[in-house]
């Protein structure tokens, strides 16, 4: 196989545009609690770990710097949607229009908790991307498993840690959030584990389909920079 490829492949935009999908979505879903095995969670865990699952092949198949590129867009559509969101929710209504605070209610986002999405999210995903690259190196290419698991050990933790934090800190008891964080960050492991072997099926498919297998040697991981070759 091949290290990398200059151009950019259909499967790489197609790749990168689900996992910008199932971004988007799982923020539109995030207002929405649901019960899983007596654990309170937001409708957006059952979505978000799947943003982690693309992460994981973008960098195993594609590198780092191709895999942050898609992670930039994942932030800027991330923020346009949200203040489209918080622009069109304050927008004046006519008055026979009766959903106003229903649609808010749906789709109204904070400037604290879209603060808190867009930090966690920058955080968690690059710790992802990066501890996945360098993994790659140490083990060779080895233990997928172990890339896989361990890079989103780090990265969900982050993630879930610094979203919650600055959510939702002052606004409950502390040991409420504690419990939120705790059970929101086991059930995304899990889920990650429990999907390993579909991110094995994905990547090896990815790999025989592109014929490429990069390998960071000598990158700089500078999360600021949008060079892709």
């Amino acid at each position: 196989m091949q290290k990398e490829t200059r151009n950019v492949s259909s499967l790489y935009v197609v790749l990168g545009c689900l996992f910008v999908s199932c971004l988007l979505i799982s923020n539109m879903i995030a207002g929405k609690l649901i019960s899983i095995f007596g654990m309170v969670l937001p409708a957006a865990v059952i979505l978000f770990p799947v943003t982690y699952i693309f992460g994981d092949v973008l960098t195993e198949v594609y590198g780092f710097k191709r895999s942050r590129l898609i992670i930039w867009t994942g932030f800027a559509c991330n923020l346009f949607m949200a203040v489209l969101f918080m622009l069109v929710v304050a927008m004046p209504h006519p008055e026979f229009w009766q959903f106003q605070d229903a649609y808010a209610a749906v789709l109204g986002m904070t400037p604290r908790v879209v603060a808190a999405s867009l930090v966690a999210y920058f955080l968690g995903e690059f710790s992802n991307s990066v501890i996945l690259s360098k993994m790659k190196l140490f083990t060779r290419g080895k233990w997928l498993f172990s890339r896989t698991i361990g890079s989103t050990i780090v990265g969900e933790g982050i993630d879930t840690v610094v979203f919650i934090t600055i959510a939702f800190a002052g606004t409950v008891p502390p040991s409420v959030l504690f419990s939120m964080m705790i059970a929101q960050y086991i059930f995304k492991v899990l889920y990650e584990i429990a999907a390993t072997p579909l991110t094995y099926l994905a990547v090896g498919w990815v790999k025989k389909k592109e014929t490429v297998d990069t390998y960071d040697w000598g990158v700089k991981y500078n999360p600021f920079s949008l060079e892709t070759d």
